[in-house]
């Protein structure tokens, strides 16, 4: 059976839950090889989870001060082992796993088909275009390759494997490497992560103000343990942080359930969200174009429908 190489994602010392579904996306390719690159140890600790998620054989890729490098240790990891067994390699589609891919695909001379909501055992992959309104089948060439997956596309499923532990060393930092001097970790709340959460409650234009947030939005989010999200238009009046923006230029989400508080339906929002199992929307336009693509749609006061239904789930629970 052919290798296919995950490369492993980290968040404050812990695995990245889109990992799993990294996992779960590359096994329909061959038998899973993860890559851990990190600090001395980093291999160690993640070796049996990894082994559990369905990983065969986890790479330590290791060096000291890897933590402060941006990038190339990744690049370098996954090039040496793809260039001497070939196999095709599967990374997250943020800002670092497109940067990755890039370099790699031009390092391997392979193909790269970015942003993939699925990957077929030929080597196909499935990709969502023009705002998620067209689904295509997409094809890549190379021995080695690459592609990058939208976060909450594949369901993770856990299938238990060996799990070893193999180390390899990383080269030495060079003139070509960028170097972090300073950095401060995002302070992260009781919430889920937005790109990962089951349930999802997005605030649009028409919640009106900050202030509106914290009290309509969020406790409806609280309520059914889910995140909370923002079009572009909330976010450029300040309503909300920009890195909750849903959207072209934001995060791309899949949840179970997307609730939309006075959302309209703009295409720069809506391509971050159609791939949601159940849409429900709350607005009082009853012109709102994101009602087309709606599985249940309110025409009303989200400032009263809200908060009464925020009660009466904390009724039931």
């Amino acid at each position: 059976m052919s290798t296919a190489y995950v490369l492993v994602e980290q968040n404050n010392g812990r695995l990245d839950p889109v990992t799993v579904e990294l996992i779960t996306a590359a096994r329909a390719l061959g038998e899973v090889t993860a890559v851990v690159v990190g600090e001395p140890g980093t291999g160690q600790a993640f070796a049996a989870e990894l082994g559990s998620l369905g990983a065969s054989v986890v790479i330590a890729a290791e060096a000291t001060g890897v933590a402060n490098r941006l990038v190339l240790p990744e690049v370098d990891a996954l090039h040496m082992l793809a260039a001497h067994n070939p196999g095709p390699i599967v990374v997250a589609a943020n800002l670092t796993g497109n940067e990755i891919a890039g370099r790699l695909a031009a390092r391997l001379a392979s193909g790269v088909l970015c942003d993939v909501v699925g990957i077929n055992a030929d080597r196909t992959a499935k990709q969502s275009i023009f705002g998620d309104t067209i689904q295509v089948s997409a094809a890549v060439g190379g021995a080695a390759p690459i592609y990058t997956l939208r976060a909450g596309a594949v369901t993770g499923e856990s299938v238990a494997a060996a799990g070893t532990l193999q180390s390899m060393e990383l080269p030495a930092a060079t003139m070509k490497d960028v170097t972090v001097v300073s950095s401060a970790p995002a302070v992260r709340g009781d919430r889920p992560e937005l790109p990962q959460a089951k349930v999802v409650i997005a605030g649009g234009r028409g919640i009106g103000s900050a202030e509106n947030f914290q009290s309509v939005v969020e406790p409806l989010a609280d309520a059914l343990g889910g995140a909370v999200g923002a079009t572009r238009d909330a976010v450029d009046l300040g309503y909300y942080p920009g890195e909750y923006q849903i959207g072209q230029t934001g995060v791309t989400v899949s949840p179970d359930v997307y609730i939309g508080l006075g959302v309209s339906g703009a295409i720069q929002h809506t391509s971050g969200m159609q791939t949601a199992k159940k849409v429900i929307i709350v607005n009082n336009d009853e012109d709102a174009p994101i009602f087309e693509i709606a599985d249940l749609g309110v025409v009303g006061d989200l400032f009263a429908i809200a908060p009464e239904l925020v009660e009466e789930i904390n009724k039931r629970k």
